[in-house]
This record gives C-alpha cells, structure tokens and sequence, in this order.
C-alpha cells in the first residue's frame, strides 16, 4: 500500500530546500470551471526556484489511486521530492495541481470513464475532464510574477498522463513540450495488479487523442509496470500515432518492484532524467 502512495500521490521524503536551488513551497487555489458551468477553486503547490527570473513553468499532474479513500486524501508533490527538484533545478517554477475530486479540492471526481467495466467506459471523457483542469493551471502558471508566458512544460503521471495526452489534444499555444509518465486508466481494476479494466477502450481513446494533437510528444513506460503493462503501452501508442500523433516512445527496462512508481521514485530522475533532457533540449528554444 505504501508504495502506491509514494507512486500514483506523489508523496516523496523531505529534504534541505534552499539548498537544492528551489524555495519552501505554496498552496494556493486556481479556478477551474465545473461541468455545470459553476467554478472550482483547485488546490495546488507552487515551487519556486531561486535561479533569476523569468523561470519557465512546469505543471506536474498527479494520478489516481483505485481506491477512492486513497484520492480523497491526496496531497500535491512537495517541493522537496526528487521528481519536482528535478525541474526547480534547472530553473523551472513548478505547479502541481489537485484537479478535481481529489483532496483538498474535493467535490465530484470529474475524471470518471465509468463505473461498470463494459462498453460504457469512456477514457476519453474522464482524461478530457483532467486535461480541463491541466489547462487552468497552465493559465495560472503562466501568469505568476516571474515566470514565462509561454513555453511551458507538461508532465503527468498515470491517470494525470493521459490527462496530459487529451491536452495535447487541444489547443495549448501556451505549452511547448508535454512528457506522459505511465499514461493510462483503469489499471489494478478491482485492486488486482496487471488487472487492467478495457485496455481496448484505452487504446480507443489515445487514437482520438493522436487525431489532432499538435505537438510531439514524450512518453515513457516502464517495462515491469503493473498498471499499464509494455503490451497495453504499445497498443496505446501505436493508436496515437496510427491517427496523426507524433511521439518519442521511451521503455528504460524495470525498475524497482514496480515500474508504475518510476516518476516519483527514489532514484527514478536518474533514468527518466536524460530521457526528458534530450526532449526538452529539442523542444523548447533557449529564453
């Protein structure tokens, strides 16, 4: 159970701050609209690196645990966890958002392809619902003192990466790079491992996303993933990229005892890092 935490929340051990190029984080709360026209005010974790100004952005997405008690306490990456000082490093202002139904944000959970595993489920409906929120943060972001009105990063993890797959699906003229960690849904269905609710539909739903997504992508999946094992990551993207989509499919091999936990792993940026590196290298021009 523990390590699920640590995976799919974003929960990370504390470490020195200042030290570290990054400033003790904020919460703050960023509107979001709801599906009945009425807004939402996220909870988010702002981090800040104390490299010059202006700072490019990097919004951080978390995932979704299949147990509902799991989402509802929920709390943003800290500045202090390994994957986030990763960015702040190198002079990015970080934002990590609790979209909607999660934590401290609460109220309805928005990203919901449905409760019965039939025909019904509807991963494209409930990633479009996160990648809603994603796009709230990145207006916010991006319009925080210091930080750059453009040229912005988006990275997410699990339920939060094919989030990231359905905003690079929209128009995102504010973003220039979007990186999916472990992208899916519907995995550990009825809380069994390599138990994956219609991968089918999953695969259905990155094709839609690929249709008009505009921007290169860079995904990564871990070989030994108990989510979104490699044959479901495959059908996923060969599905994205047969309607239109462009990506940089990375497989770094296994990691730990469960490749889903890379991301916010201890250890994990020394194998996801180099991969983001190049991309992010070929992606956005130097401010």
């Amino acid at each position: 159970m523990r390590w699920r935490l640590t995976a799919i929340l974003g929960f990370a051990l504390l470490a020195g701050c200042a030290a570290h190029g990054v400033t003790s984080g904020e919460m703050v709360r960023i509107p979001t609209g709801d599906e009945v026209g009425g807004t939402v005010m996220m909870a988010a974790r702002v981090c800040r690196p104390t490299t010059p100004t202006p700072w490019r952005v990097v919004v951080i997405n978390h995932g979704k645990s299949p147990l509902v008690s799991e989402r509802a306490a929920l709390q943003p990456a800290i500045c202090e966890s390994e994957a986030v000082q990763w960015f702040t490093r190198r002079g990015y202002l970080a934002v990590m958002p609790v979209r909607r139904g999660y934590g401290a944000t609460g109220g309805v959970m928005a990203e919901n392809p449905g409760a019965v595993c039939d025909d019904r489920r509807d991963y494209a409906r409930s990633a479009l619902a996160g990648a809603h929120d994603i796009a709230a943060a990145v207006e916010y972001a991006t319009a925080l003192p210091g930080a750059m009105a453009s040229g912005a990063v988006v990275v997410g993890h699990s339920a939060g990466g094919i989030a990231t797959v359905g905003y690079a699906s929209l128009p995102h003229p504010k973003v220039a790079a979007l990186v999916n960690m472990a992208g899916g849904d519907g995995g550990h269905s009825n809380q069994v491992p390599n138990n994956n609710c219609r991968p089918d539909l999953l695969a259905k739903a990155a094709g839609r996303f690929g249709a008009t997504s505009s921007t290169p992508m860079l995904w990564v999946y871990n070989e030994n993933d108990s989510f979104f094992a490699p044959p479901i990551a495959r059908s996923m993207r060969d599905a994205f990229v047969a309607a239109g989509g462009r990506l940089t499919f990375v497989n770094p091999g296994a990691f730990g005892s469960d490749g889903h936990q890379l991301f916010f792993g201890r250890g994990g940026s020394s194998i996801w890092g180099p991969h983001v590196e190049a991309y992010l290298t070929q992606r956005l021009p130097v401010p």
